[in-house]
């Protein structure tokens, strides 16, 4: 590793190099940087961008390690059920390499990891090139921001979408949804959110409705695809009589069922919001606060009841475990970049959140998800809402100084 070390440091280019970020970050991935802060009057801490980054990164492995075995679960028993042998699409030549028992755990592991890991590379790819883009033109560093807002992204997507489709969605949720803006630190949307929202709206008929993908299974061209309602799909045409005739609530807060690969098992995200609330990296307000938003809005709709509408019937134990709304919660929300800064801001953040998810989900009745949207509105209020709490508290000090 000396011998590695040595010659990054012989070969850096000079500081008004054009590649002299790019450098700096493929060295940074290897080894930490060398200079510190030093000095009496420097507040030093041993939390950084950088490992704020990698924690968050790290935390988003066992949801996404539950989530391509469940996929594999879901798939291989689809097969299984049909007596096919062949899945229809490009992926079926890697999946062949392993097997395709629906009783093997490892076959089932690896028929997720066939349909994820591409999806991930394209996205990582996509995504570290265009910040690498923006960094050599604008000759600024390049941070690990890119490497959350990729994975994040990625775990977000249904199995079966395009690899051109996800490599358009971070694109434009990098360049658009943070670099026009100035890059980390100023843009004021989730760069995974806004990827993910522009390619829900720029192809609806393919990433939006009730139905989720299970797999794309095929036994010799008969059939072309398969899908299976989702639990708030479900719950939009039945209620939750449907959804509990389904699926058992211990079912959806461990993850086995049907849905996007990170957002399955609700337990293994909320241990990972445990582990970032306990590392200071994410906000215990805004967690509590999107709860009981979600808590009293979801109540209260029960309470109120529809004759017409069976969403009013889902309590929020079940908006807890179905859909995004875990995965929003812990690893969207809590984004430190565009949410409010403040703590009575974050209260108040998270508070819109709730409200405004369950108020999609349940009275919006063509968007049955709502956390996407519900989290990016919230992103647009934060600049006011810290601004609000600001100035209160400004005038509040301006009165005991005059008094």
């Amino acid at each position: 590793m000396k011998f590695l070390e040595n010659f990054f440091d012989k070969n850096r280019p000079p500081k008004d190099n054009y590649f002299f970020y790019l450098y700096e970050v493929v060295q940074n991935f290897f080894f930490s940087a060398k200079l510190a802060t030093t000095g009496k009057t420097h507040i030093r801490d041993r939390l950084d961008i950088q490992r704020v980054m990698v924690v968050v990164w790290l935390a988003t492995f066992p949801a996404m390690f539950w989530g391509m075995y469940n996929m594999g679960y879901w798939g291989l028993d689809y097969m299984a059920q049909g007596g096919f042998t062949n899945t229809g699409d490009w992926h079926n030549w890697l999946v062949q390499l392993v097997g395709t028992d629906a009783n093997n755990h490892f076959h089932r592991f690896w028929f997720g990891m066939v349909y994820f890991v591409p999806i991930y590379v394209t996205v990582f790819v996509v995504g570290i090139a265009c910040e690498a883009i923006f960094a050599t033109v604008r000759r600024h560093e390049i941070n690990e921001g890119a490497f959350v807002s990729t994975v994040l992204f990625s775990l977000s997507c249904p199995p079966d979408i395009p690899l051109w489709q996800a490599a358009t969605g971070i694109a434009f949720g990098i360049v658009v949804g943070k670099e026009f803006f100035g890059g980390t630190g100023k843009n004021f949307l989730n760069p995974a959110l806004t990827g993910r929202a522009f390619i829900y709206f720029a192809y609806p008929t393919e990433l939006s409705g009730d139905m989720v993908w299970v797999s794309s299974l095929a036994d010799n061209g008969a059939i072309d695809g398969y899908s299976g309602a989702t639990a708030l799909g479900i719950g939009a045409q039945e209620g939750i009589a449907g959804i509990q005739n389904n699926f058992t609530w211990m079912q959806s807060f461990l993850g086995q069922m049907p849905g996007s690969v990170g957002e399955t098992s609700t337990l293994l995200i909320l241990l990972a919001g445990a582990y970032m609330v306990y590392a200071k990296i994410a906000s215990w307000r805004i967690i509590v606060g999107t709860l009981i938003g979600m808590i009293a809005m979801s109540s209260l709709l029960n309470f109120i009841g529809s004759e017409t509408n069976p969403m009013f019937s889902v309590p929020w134990w079940w908006h807890l475990t179905i859909g995004s709304f875990a995965f929003g919660l812990v690893f969207m929300a809590t984004e430190p970049v565009t949410a409010a800064n403040t703590n009575m801001g974050r209260w108040i953040y998270g508070l819109s959140i709730g409200v405004l998810v369950i108020l999609i989900r349940v009275v919006n009745p063509a968007f049955p998800e709502g956390m996407m949207l519900a989290i990016l509105f919230a992103n647009l209020l934060a600049p006011a809402i810290d601004f609000c709490v600001t100035s209160y508290n400004t005038g509040k000090r301006m009165k005991r100084y005059n008094a």
